[in-house]
Order: structure tokens, then sequence, then C-alpha cells
């Protein structure tokens, strides 16, 4: 019988670097073909690389109800004048543990409420195998425009991402 997570949703702060690192090597190192960043470059960087990445970007977590952050989701919003307007969401990772309790889902949901306060639009690009993750995204609005082919390489493998894109502008 699978066991049902309760958890909370909320910002993390500079404090939670730990934890965060903790949780963004994990999907790093589980899932290479899913992220730009990758596993051995993150994993040598000092926590206080992950504490400034807390501070200036919007970084939301699940917390389970023993204190355990479970899964980690981000927007990215460019400091330029003319690109700002446009948020990225990104790092989207859910431990396995917690998987099928709707943390995903509701860590996008945080992310875009966020995001409703800040951008115009939204958008992502997500692995083209990893149909799971476009089904929630589209269920989230989002609405793909495009497949970028060989976007990732890992040793001689090529990974294409499904490009996505949510107007969050209500004005038009």
């Amino acid at each position: 019988m699978r066991r049902t997570t309760a958890f909370t949703v909320g910002r993390l702060g500079p404090d939670d670097a730990a934890a965060f690192r903790t949780v963004r090597l994990d999907g790093l190192a589980r899932h290479p073909e899913a992220f730009g960043a990758s596993w051995e470059v993150e994993s040598e960087q000092p926590l206080a690389w992950f504490a400034a990445t807390l501070e200036g970007q919007a970084v939301f977590g699940a917390w389970s109800w023993e204190g355990e952050l479970i899964g980690v989701a981000a927007l990215y919003v460019p400091e330029a004048p003319k690109l700002r307007h446009k948020g990225t969401l990104w790092g989207v990772f859910v431990s396995p543990d917690a998987r099928g309790d709707g943390v995903g889902t509701a860590l996008i949901a945080a992310v875009m409420a966020h995001a409703e306060t800040c951008v115009d639009d939204v958008g992502l690009s997500v692995g083209a195998a990893n149909s799971e993750a476009v089904r929630r995204y589209e269920a989230a609005g989002f609405m793909r425009y495009g497949l970028e082919p060989r976007v990732l390489r890992i040793s001689d493998v090529f990974y294409d991402e499904v490009l996505m894109s949510l107007s969050l502008n209500r004005r038009g």
C-alpha cells in the first residue's frame, strides 16, 4: 500500500540551502536527461552558491510533515528590461517517494501564483520523452509551441525538448 504524503509548500530562503542542495543534487543524479545543469558541476558548488540561488530567484519547496524537503520548483526572471516580462519555470523535481501525491502539481501552482505577480508569460522546456511531465504542464495551462531537437547530449545520446509557454497577461 502506498503511503500518502502530507506536505506544505512555501518559498525557500537562504537558510534552506542545505536541504535545497540535497534535493537538487538528487534530481540531477537520478534524471540527468531532465536538466540542463549537471550533477558533476553543481555538486562541486559550495553551500553559499545554493543560498545565493535561493536569495536571487523564486524557488519553492514542498516539505513533508516530517520536515523533509521532498520537492522543488523555481521561477527565473531575467533582469534585462526587455526580457523581464517573461519568466522561466525551471528545476522541477519531486523525490520518488513523494510522487503521485500532488506535490509536483502544488509546486507548479505555487510558482505560477508567484509568476502572476511579476511576469506576463512563463516558458519552460521539458524532455520530449517525459510524457508525464508534459501532461502535467498541459494540465496547468501550458501550450506546446515547438520541439527543439538534440538539446542535451549525455555521452553519445541526444535528448529533444518540448518547448511550452503560458500567457498570464490579462491585458490582451
